[in-house]
């Protein structure tokens, strides 16, 4: 059901991916979330096309903070706002932050390996069905993706729609 991986670029760290739909506490969730209740990344799955981009954001946001360059104040709020293709903190957390309204939260855990994560936590706290991390694209909207990306037919045509994505997510700081 939940998706670990190790991190190429710092091996002891793990990553843990937890995906539910008909999620009927998103609110709580939120609200436990901002008040640091939660030790984890809740992303709206909406739009994420895999669980990859999941990877590099973490990735990123691990290197920013060993460097002393987040942008914001967590490393889970480095994760979200490393999903946006913009620099507009607020809009990160409005496109891929839960909202109150969403029925559907992906889960990030980030821990150092052999360290016990808190996924039991997590686990007791949502109040919805938990998926495979790797059917994500059934709660994928890509129109909203594609619209975000700003991805072109032409690039469709030469890479696939999340190549395009990690694409304007790694390039976001340079442009």
């Amino acid at each position: 059901m939940h998706l670990t991986q190790s991190l190429e670029l710092f091996p002891e760290y793990v990553v843990t991916q937890l995906l539910f739909k008909d999620v009927k506490n998103v609110a709580v969730l939120r609200k436990n979330a901002i008040a640091g209740e939660i030790s984890g990344a809740l992303i709206n799955p909406s739009m994420i096309v895999d669980p990859f981009q999941i990877i590099v954001a973490t990735n990123k946001a691990l290197h920013l903070q060993r460097a002393g360059k987040m942008r914001t104040r967590s490393l889970y709020a480095e994760i979200i706002f490393n999903l946006s293709p913009t620099n507009n903190i607020s809009e990160a957390f409005k496109r891929f932050g839960i909202s109150d309204s969403d029925n559907a939260v992906q889960v990030v855990l980030v821990h150092a390996e052999g360290e016990r994560n808190n996924m039991d936590d997590v686990l007791s706290k949502v109040d919805g069905q938990q998926i495979p991390v790797h059917h994500i694209s059934s709660l994928s909207d890509i129109a909203k993706i594609k619209k975000l990306y700003k991805v072109t037919p032409q690039e469709e045509v030469c890479g696939s729609l999340l190549d395009a994505v990690i694409c304007r997510m790694a390039t976001k700081d340079v442009l």
